[in-house]
Formats: C-alpha cells, sequence, structure tokens
C-alpha cells in the first residue's frame, strides 16, 4: 500500500512541476519592451516568407509584443518572383477573430505601397488571438494572404490539458490502490471463512 501511495505522490510532483509557471522575458535588446512602441527598432513579433502565385511575401508585426490598448502595425512586402518587382497596387488589411465560429471580418484599411512596403496600423481593445488578412488583386488574379496575430497574453489550453491528465493519473494510481486492497480483503476474507471450524 505504501509503494502505490509513493508512487501516487512521485506522479503527484511530475504534475506539479508541470504545471509551475514559466518565468517569460520582458526585455528586448537590453531595454524594457513596455517602454517601446511600433516605430521602435524592435525585431517584429512575428516575420513570415513566403511563395503565394507569382510573389514572394513578406509579413511583420511591430511592436515585439503587442497588446491591447496599444498601437501596433503589419508590414507587408511583395516582389514578383521572375524579376523582383515591387507589387504595387492598393491591398486591403482584414481582420477576424481566431476561433472556429467566427465569420466577421473588419476592414482595417486600404494602404498603397509606400518605400516599397505596405504599412497598416492596428490597436486592438481586447487581448485574444486574430488572423489579419491582406487582400489585392493583381495581373487579373485575387491574391489572400491570411497569418496569425496574438494580442497580449491569452489563455492557453497548455495547462488545462495538464491539469486534466495529472488528474486522470491521479485517480487511476488510487483505483488501482483500491483495487488492491480489495483484492487483499476478499483473500483475507476466504482465508478465515476456511480456518473457521
Amino acid at each position: 500500500m505504501s509503494k502505490s501511495w509513493s508512487n501516487a505522490a512521485k506522479v503527484l510532483l511530475v504534475l506539479l512541476t508541470l504545471l509551475a509557471p514559466a518565468a517569460d522575458a520582458h526585455h528586448v535588446l537590453g531595454r524594457p519592451s513596455y517602454s517601446l512602441n511600433e516605430d521602435s527598432n524592435t525585431p517584429p513579433s512575428m516575420q513570415v516568407e513566403t511563395r503565394i502565385g507569382k510573389y514572394f511575401v513578406t509579413y511583420m508585426v511591430f511592436p515585439a509584443f503587442p497588446r491591447a490598448g496599444e498601437p501596433g502595425r503589419v508590414n507587408l512586402y511583395a516582389t514578383r518572383v521572375d524579376d523582383g518587382t515591387p507589387l504595387d497596387v492598393p491591398v486591403t488589411f482584414l481582420v477576424r477573430d481566431d476561433s472556429w465560429f467566427s465569420d466577421r471580418e473588419e476592414v482595417l484599411g486600404t494602404q498603397q505601397i509606400d518605400d516599397g512596403v505596405y504599412r497598416q496600423a492596428f490597436q486592438f481593445s481586447e487581448n485574444g488571438d486574430y488572423i489579419i488578412t491582406a487582400r489585392f488583386e493583381a495581373d487579373g488574379e485575387p491574391y489572400l494572404i491570411d497569418f496569425p496575430l496574438r494580442i497580449g497574453e491569452t489563455g492557453s489550453l497548455r495547462p488545462a490539458i495538464v491539469v486534466a491528465v495529472g488528474l486522470v493519473v491521479f485517480l487511476g494510481v488510487i483505483n488501482v490502490a483500491k483495487r488492491r486492497q480489495l483484492t487483499r480483503d476478499k483473500i483475507r476474507e476466504s482465508r478465515q471463512e476456511r480456518h473457521e471450524p
């Protein structure tokens, strides 16, 4: 019985270790991130380079840690694959919640190219996960570029999953210990019945 409880204690200790909060950095390039805005020379929170149709596309999100109530921006670069000519048509930026049931899309704005880049400002009132879409038409073909954007700290499913798995394991250990106890009790009872006159 004590061995099964010792195993249960070990499992519980491992689960508690997994649930401990992670230490997140709050400085970028030696400066506190809370003093930076979208015009600071900080690295973007995300930078993605991809090829879509006839274009190489790069997009970046600034600042490095976008938060609700604070301004940010998206930079979009697009050049032709064949000759490197920059895209020079209006690009419309849209946003929607990143959830299964969200179909409402809002227009952030339509931008013209400025020194080889499309810049779209944003400011969200709530933390959450969003999808930003850059939409344009070139050579008679429509292009849609979706990319995720996290604003602020949002709840993660990881701790909930760890707690659920830990609870299942803990209940399983208790169940095994109880079954062993019941088996021992039955064996003890059957021995007592055999020894009674």
